[in-house]
């Protein structure tokens, strides 16, 4: 299976499960990397037979600019479930969702979560 990935996918929003989180901005970072088949594209050089980057990343923007959530887990899922719904091409999508300034007592350089799921069956 062929790969698309968007790295590094940088927004200030306000989740978390402290009511101070909800209040105040902090960095979130995505990665998502998304499965499907890239061959008649690669072939046919035809942006109608691969998915729109700038279109994956809006996804990413809306979700992660959007509603404060509790959990890092929901904006991964929102995100992957919002990449296979409208992209139905796209067999399957593994989303890290990074949270490097995490109220975590202690030093640390990251802290994040990454799912992976893949299109159901019709």
């Amino acid at each position: 299976m062929d790969k698309i990935f968007l790295c590094g996918m940088t927004f200030a929003a306000a989740h978390g499960v402290l009511p101070h989180e909800k209040e105040m901005r902090q960095r979130f970072v995505v990665d998502a990397e998304l499965l499907l088949d890239l061959h008649a594209a690669g072939l046919h050089d035809d942006v109608a037979e691969t998915v729109n980057y700038a279109e994956v990343y809006e996804i990413v923007r809306r979700t992660i600019e959007g509603a404060p959530k509790n959990l890092i887990e929901s904006l991964a899922e929102d995100i992957a479930e919002q990449v296979l719904s409208t992209f139905s091409m796209i067999r399957g999508a593994s989303i890290t969702v990074h949270k490097p300034e995490a109220p975590i007592p202690g030093i640390f350089s990251d802290v994040g979560v990454c799912i992976t799921r893949e299109r159901k069956a019709p």
